[in-house]
């Protein structure tokens, strides 16, 4: 799968062959927020205004729009235990 990115949000891309064009959704929110295009200009244009429209109806509905998730984590833990998972 590719992707794309837009103000913070990644979308997943691929191509339907029977309907011959790109979707896209927006990954790491629970939200379901999809767009399409023929051609990759159309779908960077689609991908810009669907963010766009979330955001706008986060607004008008008073939700707070959701965060695309960063990919990381941080685990704090004791020095000793530290230690011993690294092996020392």
């Amino acid at each position: 799968m590719n992707t794309m990115n837009h103000n913070g949000y990644i979308a997943g891309i691929e191509f339907d062959e029977e309907d011959r064009i790109f979707t896209g959704r927006l990954l790491g929110i629970d939200d379901i927020v999809t767009f399409h295009g023929e051609s990759v200009a159309e779908l960077e244009t689609a991908l810009h205004e669907a963010v766009a429209h979330y955001l706008d109806v986060c607004i008008k509905t008073g939700r707070e729009p959701q965060k695309p998730y960063s990919g990381r984590f941080a685990l704090r833990m004791s020095p000793e235990l530290h230690a011993q998972t690294a092996g020392s």
